[in-house]
């Protein structure tokens, strides 16, 4: 039996009218007039007296009652869909040192707004995007700004990054490859960078490389002497500026950051999109004011 059929027939009955069941289907009566022939055609039976107001013959009672079944169910799997749906997370990929710094404040929007519930998958800026090209996020910080197919991307500023260590292991600096270093785990794409700009081999120094897969965890080993380690302006520069850490050179890396996010019609993406924009600003802030000092 055709479902929209017997929800014509239902709207029929409550309105009491073809007109104006055709009204509150969004169609002409006309199409109301030809669903309920094809109904009384697959029956069989007359289902409806054309009086005013409309009423059901007695195969028309019997077809009723199963279109208020339907419709009862379609209305609770509705409302089970949609409390469903308000529970949907969003899952991002997110960088460990964008999340211990500005991307806090994306947490607290999100966590004032109270409608979404938010999953964070650490990944590498640099590695992000194979997640949204399998569909495992909806959103991701990036270092890429070409977007994946089917997404779109945003600029959010860029996190500079200094050689860093703590005041007594900066000052027996020798070279790089006697120093002790801080890596945050096998695919940190950041510190693979400026070592080879600084021509470190890494398999001259595996032995003296700790792993400390935490952004915060990551700052307290640099801090307290593990090894250098590669921290970011915002997490270093207030240790920098109390004494804590020293810069080991002049070569800060600036790594530009982009949101990449399904092009979703979506309420809460949307959001969520806006949030992140507004807390990258500080990013952009930090861009500027190293621009007028320069």
């Amino acid at each position: 039996m055709n479902p929209v059929h017997l929800e014509t027939l239902l709207v029929i009955l409550e309105e009491g009218s073809f007109e104006v069941a055709a009204a509150v289907l969004g169609i002409t009566p006309s199409a109301v007039s030809q669903r309920i022939k094809a109904l009384e055609q697959k029956t069989g039976r007359i289902l409806l007296h054309r009086s005013t107001p409309v009423t059901a013959t007695e195969a028309g009672e019997i077809l009723l009652q199963s279109a208020r079944r339907m419709a009862l169910l379609q209305a609770e799997t509705d409302a089970r869909l949609q409390a469903r749906l308000a529970r949907v997370p969003l899952t991002v990929a997110v960088n460990s040192d964008s999340l211990a710094t500005w991307f806090k404040q994306v947490v607290r929007d999100v966590a004032k707004r109270g409608e979404v519930a938010l999953r964070i998958r650490i990944e590498d800026e640099a590695r992000s995007l194979a997640m949204l090209h399998r569909g495992d996020v909806l959103g991701a910080i990036t270092r890429e700004h070409a977007p994946v197919s089917g997404c779109e991307s945003t600029y959010l500023g860029s996190l500079r990054y200094f050689a860093v260590a703590a005041p007594n292991l900066a000052e027996g600096f020798e070279s790089w490859e006697t120093m002790p270093l801080v890596g945050y785990g096998p695919n940190d794409q950041i510190l693979d960078d400026a070592m080879r700009e600084r021509f470190i081999d890494s398999h001259v120094i595996r032995a003296r490389v700790s792993q400390i897969p935490s952004s915060e965890g990551y700052l307290d080993a640099v801090r307290y002497g593990l090894g250098w380690g590669l921290v970011s302006e915002l997490q270093a520069r207030p240790l920098i500026d109390a004494g804590e850490l020293k810069v080991l050179d002049d070569k800060p890396m600036d790594i530009d950051l982009y949101w990449q996010r399904w092009r979703l019609e979506s309420e809460m993406l949307e959001h969520l999109t806006e949030t992140v924009i507004a807390a990258s600003s500080v990013l952009r802030q930090v861009g500027a004011g190293r621009a007028q000092d320069s």
